[in-house]
């Protein structure tokens, strides 16, 4: 591997013009695809196969007029006033007149006025999906009432929901990433060009991503997770390699010959720590959830494509470089073939490394038992899809939710459908009634509405109004008794569905995916480093490290989102269950992550132990020519996610705390302190590897031993742009 890399590297720095070249014209031909081919993306978050998914797919077939996009209008007399039915017709009539309506409902004839008699809702049924409503259609939605002038009116209902969007946030963290790059290589240049590096990685992986989204479902957070990743993983390998670069510039090689060597070492952990990050994205397949897959395919390509980006393009860049990757003042200072420098070691990551070997026991002790606590809030998780009522304050879809808890109840922000089906009308209606019986003897039902049927009879609809929110945790034990009563019906399919229905199925059945993915991840991942370290000890090191990171991480994200303790810090305005899909995508991108740092801090280690040097040793040098280039891959994969966090939606912006809390908690907690503390207690016994194994596992040479002994390196000078 080793050799393959350095020979790659060594001909793209030879070849820079013509890679250069080819990079450009893939990143044309896959804008000019995304051009051509953009679709629209999704907001639907379904799983095929659950109860509530029947349910919908039952309706556009045998319902077709309920089957489509809604939207609710609630509106509101003033303090101490009452509608009439000729205060409020205006708003129904404009509401009808949007394009691709079916009907508006006038809320007298609905009887969907508070008793009080101040509020009314108007439900409005689209004809297609949400995701055909058009911009347009939606503008002409909210302007529906604008003529009552004397009346509250809002627009809320699911063709409302905010789809994120890629905008100004992000800059923050990209900000962030070249502050912390200029600091960490005292260039501009190197700073610019492993920024650039990252760019064109994430560019082409994006493009790639919108030329397919006319045949692939995406969801309206695929794109962003891409980004963030393509973003974050893509700085910190270029930045891994660049380091390397440099200190075989500082040892006296010429540009082409550090350039491969970069490769032929950086570069074959770069592409291990890649792997891993795509074997846990790509293993969110395993899920069953379609929405699920596509997000982990999308941000899986775009990593694989920052690998190859980093083997490729900035090994031509650097060329095109030359010693401007070198501090002004180092320039005229690159050390001769026949005077090659002392590595200095007296830098802060040689002393933090002498430090932990010294305090090693205490280290681990304060380091498991501090982020154990930290891990006590995750007992409480709750887990469901978002609902109006957690999005910002002040957002249409928020108003309209908080409107109509306030004339209503919350019950009304999380109606239930029960579609009920028979062979024929007859069986169809005594089903519907023993249905309609029975939902209403369950506790927490508000009340039932009189069965709506198709217009073969076959197929009738019953509203169901619960008294507590969509995402309450007795909605859910509603839910449940109600699925339970309504199974023993006889002569008819029964079935339950409706935003909470949905976001309980989802839930359960990413509960019961998650034992699976962590053991199909966690077991390849640990065979992936049982390969690159050849060792038992390491890989399982690894994982309990990051079994600690997890649980930190989730307990601090409940503790904030769900909890709401400081959630003013993050811009939260309402605290509630976590995301449903938020545990088990957190748990496959900090996984790879994870490893990332694992692969940069340990490879080294095991660089010098196989060189010759002492275990305990090793440990220090590791962490002392690794600690500077870590922590600032992890301030800049911090900032990257922590940029998400200003965001309003609230899916986005739980994510990208929790990424960035993570990445925090790993690379400083675990991967600096507790791995070195480890690796100090067990010596030599971590590079420990049966003898039938060693003898059965392929010698990948991530360490570049057979690079060193085959190829020795070359000092001749060549050619190098000069500043």
């Amino acid at each position: 591997m080793a050799i393959l890399l350095y020979r790659l590297g060594r001909l793209s720095f030879r070849r820079r013009g013509r890679v250069l070249a080819l990079w450009l014209l893939l990143l044309a031909l896959l804008g000019g695809g995304a051009a051509a081919f953009s679709g629209p993306t999704t907001s639907k978050f379904s799983i095929p196969g659950t109860e509530s998914q029947k349910a919908l797919d039952s309706l556009s077939r045998e319902f077709p007029q309920a089957g489509g996009a809604t939207g609710t209008i609630v509106v509101a007399a003033p303090e101490g006033g009452t509608l009439t039915p000729s205060a409020v017709a205006p708003v129904t009539e404009e509401a009808a007149e949007v394009p691709g309506v079916l009907a508006a409902v006038d809320p007298f004839a609905a009887r969907a006025v508070s008793q009080d008699g101040r509020y009314a809702l108007i439900q409005v049924q689209f004809e297609s999906g949400v995701d055909g409503i058009t911009d347009t259609q939606r503008e002409a939605f909210t302007k529906a009432g604008a003529s009552v002038a004397d009346l509250r009116v809002e627009h809320g209902g699911e063709i409302m929901r905010g789809v994120p969007e890629i905008g100004s946030t992000e800059i923050i963290g990209v900000a962030v990433a070249a502050l912390v790059l200029v600091l960490t290589f005292g260039s501009l240049v190197a700073a610019g060009m492993t920024l650039l590096n990252a760019l064109v990685g994430v560019a082409a992986g994006m493009a790639g991503l919108f030329a397919l989204s006319s045949t692939v479902e995406l969801t309206s957070t695929a794109p962003i997770l891409a980004l963030m990743l393509g973003l974050a993983v893509g700085i910190d390998y270029a930045l891994f390699i660049t380091s390397r670069y440099r200190h075989y510039l500082a040892e006296g090689m010429d540009g082409e010959e550090a350039a491969g060597r970069a490769a032929g070492t950086a570069g074959s952990a770069v592409v291990f720590a890649g792997a891993t990050v795509v074997i846990a994205l790509a293993g969110l397949a395993v899920a069953g959830v379609p929405f699920l897959t596509v997000m982990g395919l999308a941000a899986a390509a775009t990593v694989a494509l920052a690998v190859l980006v980093s083997l490729t393009l900035l090994p031509a860049v650097l060329g095109f470089a030359g010693t401007r990757v070198l501090p002004r003042k180092r320039r005229a200072q690159v050390p001769t073939p026949a005077s090659p420098p002392v590595e200095a070691e007296a830098g802060f990551g040689f002393r933090w490394g002498r430090i932990v070997a010294r305090l090693r026991v205490p280290v681990l002790v304060l380091g498991v038992v501090g982020l154990g606590a930290l891990a006590l809030p995750v007992q409480d998780m709750r887990l469901a899809l978002p609902d109006a009522g957690t999005e910002a304050v002040g957002s249409p879809n928020r108003e309209a939710y908080d409107l109509t808890t306030e004339g209503f109840g919350e019950g009304f922000n999380g109606r239930l459908v029960a579609v009920v089906s028979a062979g024929t009308p007859r069986a169809t209606a005594a089903a519907a009634e023993e249905t309609a019986a029975l939902i209403t003897d369950t506790g927490g039902v508000l009340a039932v509405a009189a069965p709506q049927t198709n217009e073969k009879g076959t197929t009738a609809l019953l509203a169901v109004i619960p008294e507590t929110g969509p995402t309450a945790a007795t909605t859910e034990d509603t839910v449940n008794e109600i699925r339970d009563r309504v199974a023993d019906v006889e002569g008819a399919a029964v079935s339950l569905t409706g935003a909470t229905a949905v976001g309980i199925d989802v839930s359960e059945k990413l509960a019961a995916a998650l034992p699976v993915y962590l053991l199909l991840v966690v077991g390849l991942s640990v065979l992936l480093l049982m390969l690159v370290f050849r060792s038992i000890l390491v890989p399982v090191k690894a994982a309990l490290g990051f079994l600690l990171t997890i649980g930190a991480t989730f307990g601090i994200t409940v503790a904030i989102f769900q909890e709401g303790h400081l959630a003013e810090l993050v811009g939260l305005d309402t605290p509630g269950p976590l995301v449903s899909f938020l545990p088990i995508l957190l748990i496959g991108i900090l996984f790879g992550l994870a490893m990332d740092y694992e692969v940069f801090l340990v490879s080294r280690m095991r660089e010098d132990f196989v060189h010759g040097a002492d275990a305990r040793e090793s440990v220090i040098s590791g962490v002392g020519h690794n600690a500077r280039v870590v922590t600032a891959a992890a301030v800049i994969m911090t900032a990257v996610f922590g940029g998400f966090v200003f965001m309003p939606d609230p899916i986005i912006k739980s994510i990208g705390f929790a990424l960035a809390i993570g990445v925090l908690i790993d690379a400083f907690i675990v991967r600096m302190a507790l791995v070195p503390a480890v690796m100090h207690l067990l010596g030599r016994a971590a590079w420990w590897l049966p003898r039938p194994v060693d003898r059965v596992l392929p010698d990948l040479d991530i360490e570049g031993e057979r690079l060193r002994r085959e190829i020795p390196a070359q000092r001749e000078p060549v050619e190098l742009v000069k500043a």
